[in-house]
């Protein structure tokens, strides 16, 4: 009797160290293939400059924000940059009219972009016009507003930028009037990161239309971007 139960006891823990070696063995597996289905699933963050010059100053302060949001995690971080100027951007279809005849619509391959579902940060950039944003950034925002019907944005991050031609000329308030619209999408607001750790991206053109030499603004456009792509990457 005491032989069978003593027989009994091993088989049990030979079942059992067995099942246990299995156990390590289908978690170390699965570990190394969510470290490669992580490193696969890219998050892509995007960047529009809502400025009528091409490649000048809201395109390079956007430069430096995606440099530094990709920096972060270069293996699984895109970025893309998107040039409103020389695009047509209408707003009436915004506003329930038909375009003028012979006028063309470049919005839809720019939404095409924007509405991906590997976007998970979208970083507005304007110049400073009379102190608010420019009209080609309110035309974008107003259009924006096809994906609010069903709040295809909702979740995503974002982040804006300014430009403006004094350090104190009104890009807080371009920042601000960017924020409210795109927090109507559900969308997250993110501020430039610390040390600055403000609202955005803020930066200076003193005229030559090069603002490398804006130290303080750089440092918020890359602040802006580490900050934005740590958050993605936490919700991708």
């Amino acid at each position: 009797m005491d032989r069978m139960v003593k027989r009994r006891k091993v088989l049990q823990g030979l079942v059992f160290g067995s099942a246990g070696a299995g156990l390590v063995f289908a978690e170390t597996r699965s570990a190394q293939e969510e470290k490669q289905v992580l490193a696969q699933r890219k998050i892509r963050i995007v960047a529009v400059s809502c400025s009528c010059r091409p490649g000048k100053t809201t395109a390079q302060g956007l430069r430096y924000v995606l440099e530094a949001a990709q920096a972060v995690a270069p293996d699984r971080i895109e970025t893309v940059l998107i040039e409103l100027a020389g695009l047509r951007i209408p707003v009436e279809p915004a506003l329930g009219l038909p375009l003028l005849p012979g006028d063309k619509d470049d919005f839809p391959q720019v939404a095409e972009q924007i509405a991906s579902p590997q976007v998970k940060a979208l970083i507005v950039g304007s110049p400073v016009h009379y102190g608010n944003m420019s009209t080609l950034c309110k035309a974008f925002l107003d259009r924006l507003g096809q994906f609010r019907k069903e709040f295809v944005l909702s979740g995503r991050l974002a982040g804006a930028l300014a430009v403006g031609g004094a350090r104190n000329g009104g890009q807080e308030y371009v920042l601000e009037s960017i924020h409210r619209a795109l927090l109507c999408h559900e969308m997250m607001i993110v501020g430039d990161g610390r040390p600055t750790g403000h609202f955005g991206a803020t930066l200076w053109n003193p005229g030559t239309d090069d603002i490398s030499g804006d130290e303080f603004g750089i440092k918020t456009a890359q602040n802006l971007g580490r900050h934005i792509a740590t958050l993605a990457l936490r919700c991708g």
